[in-house]
């Protein structure tokens, strides 16, 4: 029988949800304008597609210095830290983009992924203190949580709009400045509100990480499996949506249709958590990334196949973010399970790295296959990417079923 969490437990789980909350309105209104920003400014598709890139590269080198103060402080000052600096990345955009300096918005799309950084350190801060039947579970409730603020998020592209022209600024950089504020306001309410520190509380039973190399020997096997499951899940996940907006900005669609197809999009990846944790705890892992990975092969069926169809893309999208969120949960959850306690901070972090780096190779990838083959031939392209996770899982069951 599963032991119920213990007070701190709900409090840390209740503290994250809100923080999530703030932080996806920063993260859901700059995702919608960041391609378009760097599009209008450098007049090629191609390079829209570094807003992504530059987005995950910036998340991936704050990953392994988040989890190092993590490691040594504790998850409050590491996860505020991210905040903070994703704050300023978003300012840096605003001031790139109204000076029209390509090179200054790509470095603060970088700084401004150290949100992304602090919100996938999140879950595993939830899971902490989180008992074995219930990884999967609380994992998910504060990836559920992100949901609020990144469905609002790509919705204040209008109203970024207005407030943008009201203060003197150009249209597209309102919702950065949205994403500033929220950041900035996720930091304030971790570092006031997370406590007790979850890591700090768990390094009783927890030895100090020794630097990622450390991470090296403990992946193999199922741990292995989660994080290829998770790396590759996000890239295809990142690929399609990072060149969305572009595509149907390219067929006429407006601002304002752009903005609730992304916000579709992350209400697909975050809405339906709860329940992939749930499948995860109660199904299994394996079975959860099977049908992650299924159901991402639908979505680019139906994205590359859309044309002109403002519907087909918006459900399309909506598929690629249910099938994004049952890979990464149950990953995740599979990843957490398969390793010792004493291990896991160091192989989470190097997971998050992975999964960053993966996301900006698709971004990067994204970019160059739209402008020379189109958006049809980058969805098919993505499709390929998640045989290798199939056979992986299948190997996996087939060798444990043997072992049994």
């Amino acid at each position: 029988m599963t032991p119920p969490p213990d007070p701190a437990q709900r409090r840390i789980v209740s503290v994250l949800s809100l923080v999530q909350v703030i932080g996806g309105v920063g993260n859901g209104a700059g995702l919608a304008v960041g391609a378009i920003i760097i599009k209008d400014i450098s007049g090629s598709s191609g390079w829209a597609g570094m807003a992504v890139v530059m987005l995950t590269l910036g998340a991936a080198a704050f990953t392994i210095p988040l989890s190092s103060i993590a490691a040594r402080t504790g998850r409050r000052p590491a996860l505020t830290l991210g905040w903070f600096a994703g704050s300023a990345g978003a300012t840096v955009v605003v001031v790139g983009a109204e000076l029209e300096w390509l090179w200054l918005i790509l470095a603060g799309l970088a700084l401004f992924g150290a949100s992304t950084a602090a919100n996938l350190q999140s879950r595993f801060a939830a899971v902490d203190r989180a008992a074995p039947g219930q990884i999967g579970r609380a994992l998910s409730l504060v990836v559920w949580s992100t949901t609020v603020g990144a469905v609002i998020g790509p919705n204040l592209t209008g109203p970024g709009a207005s407030f943008a022209r009201a203060v003197g600024l150009s249209d597209l950089t309102g919702p950065v400045v949205f994403s500033a504020v929220g950041f900035a306001a996720a930091g304030l309410v971790t570092f006031v509100l997370l406590r007790p520190d979850p890591l700090v509380h768990a390094k009783d039973a927890v030895a100090p990480p020794r630097g990622i190399r450390a991470a090296l020997p403990h992946i193999r096997g199922k741990t292995f499996t989660a994080i290829w499951a998770i790396g590759s899940s996000h890239a295809v996940m990142v690929a399609v949506m990072a060149l969305t907006s572009v595509h149907m900005k390219d067929h006429g669609s407006s601002l304002d249709v752009i903005g609730v197809t992304i916000s579709l999009h992350v209400a697909g990846m975050f809405a339906l958590s709860p329940v992939m944790g749930w499948l995860s705890d109660a199904w299994g892992p394996d079975q959860t990334i099977l049908l992650g990975q299924s159901i991402l092969l639908l979505a680019v069926a139906v994205a590359g196949t859309s044309g002109h169809s403002e519907v087909q893309i918006t459900i399309g999208l909506v598929l690629l973010g249910m099938g994004w969120s049952a890979s990464v949960i149950a990953g995740a959850a599979k990843l957490t399970d398969s390793l010792a306690v004493e291990h896991r901070p160091v192989v989470q972090g190097f997971s998050d790295l992975v999964m960053n780096l993966a996301g900006a190779l698709g971004g990067l990838l994204a970019g160059i296959v739209v402008a020379i083959s189109g958006f049809g031939t980058l969805n098919a392209a993505a499709a390929v990417l998640t045989v290798p996770v199939i056979a992986l899982v299948l190997s996996g069951r087939r060798v444990a079923a043997s072992v049994a």
